[in-house]
Formats: structure tokens, C-alpha cells, sequence
């Protein structure tokens, strides 16, 4: 599998609203980040699919390479 593109190191903390779907850009080409707006197409890669199971700050993976993705798990303190 590619190297997708890291727009930034740190994660993106964003305040998601109970309920709703969010997709997670996996490819890191997106201008909308940390979102998807589909400049994945043509790329082996697809976003991720997240659902707010409470409203709350969470904090999404910037640099695209968390094991716990869409969130953030600290890997870009070893990059």
C-alpha cells in the first residue's frame, strides 16, 4: 500500500455533534482536513467512515498514519 500524504503532524481537534457521520480523509490530499473531499479518486485509497457517539472534542489523526484510525493514537510523536 502507498504512503499517503501527512498535511500536518499534530492531530485535528474538532467538536462533533452526537449522531452524525463524518468521513475521515485517509489519503492526506484533501484541502478540506480532516475530512474527505474525494481527492482520493484515482489512489488506492478510500476514507473512513466515523460516527459521533456523543457530542465532543475528538481528535482526528493528521499525519495519517494512526493505528487507531480515523483518531489519533500518538504515533506522530515517533515520526
Amino acid at each position: 500500500m502507498a504512503e499517503p500524504d501527512m498535511p500536518q503532524k499534530e492531530p485535528y481537534a474538532v467538536d462533533v455533534e452526537e449522531g452524525k457521520t463524518y468521513l475521515w480523509c485517509r489519503c492526506g490530499k484533501s484541502a478540506k482536513q480532516p475530512f474527505c473531499d474525494f481527492s482520493h479518486k484515482g489512489t488506492e485509497f478510500l476514507p473512513i467512515r466515523y460516527r459521533a457517539e456523543a457530542s465532543a472534542t475528538v481528535y482526528f489523526c493528521g499525519c495519517k498514519r494512526s493505528a487507531g484510525a480515523p483518531l489519533c493514537d500518538g504515533t506522530h510523536n515517533s515520526l
